[in-house]
């Protein structure tokens, strides 16, 4: 009976990982057509993907916003933890509750409710709205690990750094901060894997300049090609090293 839920299991990931598979596979073809049976190996379509200057311009892009997105989601989500854990304030359940709203809305209801407030406030449409949308959902993410981080920190040290006479800053900053620095490294990479893959609200709040995946969106209408797939793969795998890198972090 445990083998033959063990070969379900399998079965059941692998085809719920079959198209990322074949994506994987056909990166490596000679083959210009994704069709089988593959004739030849190559490493070929993974260099033109680095030499091709529109998806580099994207991938820059795409790290720019991933990067600042991130930094600005980590500062308000440890502060809102903090304040959440070890502080009370009127409207703090409410606070809590409803910080998951980003990640449990559709992405296409936060794009559309963030292009109307970018319209209605004048705001022209850029990486800096792109930015700002990202950060809304990785704030949370950032957010839930910190609290969940603090929630299993006794507050006697920072009360014992206050006895010594440290300021509330000097106690974040040698106490506090030093027991989250991995609880905060692995949010923030999360939140950057969740922006570096993002379309749906990116579609919404872009302008003129593509990230990589909507660089990507945009050639798949004219089909998949190797090079596309080289560039998935590559996407597949940064994002696959930061998710693994926060949950090994969060869990220290």
């Amino acid at each position: 009976m445990k083998k033959l839920v063990t070969l379900f299991t399998v079965l059941v990931f692998l085809f719920m990982h079959l198209p990322i598979i074949v994506i994987i596979i056909f990166s490596f073809s000679e083959g210009q057509i994704l069709a089988l049976p593959i004739k030849g190996w190559t490493l070929d379509w993974y260099r033109q993907a680095l030499q091709d200057d529109r998806l580099r311009t994207g991938l820059m892009n795409s790290l720019k916003v991933a990067t600042a997105a991130t930094v600005l989601a980590s500062i308000l989500g440890t502060l809102g933890a903090v304040a959440i854990q070890r502080y009370r304030f009127f409207g703090r359940q409410a606070f809590r509750a409803s910080v998951v709203f980003p990640i449990l809305l559709p992405g296409i209801i936060t794009g559309v409710a963030m292009l109307t407030f970018f319209a209605n406030a004048n705001l022209p449409l850029g990486l800096l709205t792109v930015i700002i949308g990202h950060a809304t959902f990785g704030f949370p993410v950032v957010f839930n690990t910190m609290a969940a981080r603090l929630a299993r920190l006794p507050r006697s040290l920072e009360e014992a750094a206050a006895d010594l006479g440290a300021t509330p800053t000097q106690a974040f900053r040698r106490v506090l901060l030093p027991s989250i620095r991995s609880a905060l490294i692995a949010g923030a990479l999360l939140a950057f894997t969740l922006s570096f893959d993002e379309i749906i609200v990116t579609i919404f709040l872009t302008g003129n300049q593509n990230t990589l995946p909507m660089e990507i969106w945009a050639r798949l209408r004219f089909g998949m090609t190797p090079e596309i797939n080289a560039t998935v793969t590559m996407v597949l795998v940064l994002s696959g090293l930061l998710v693994v890198t926060g949950q090994w972090l969060s869990r220290e």
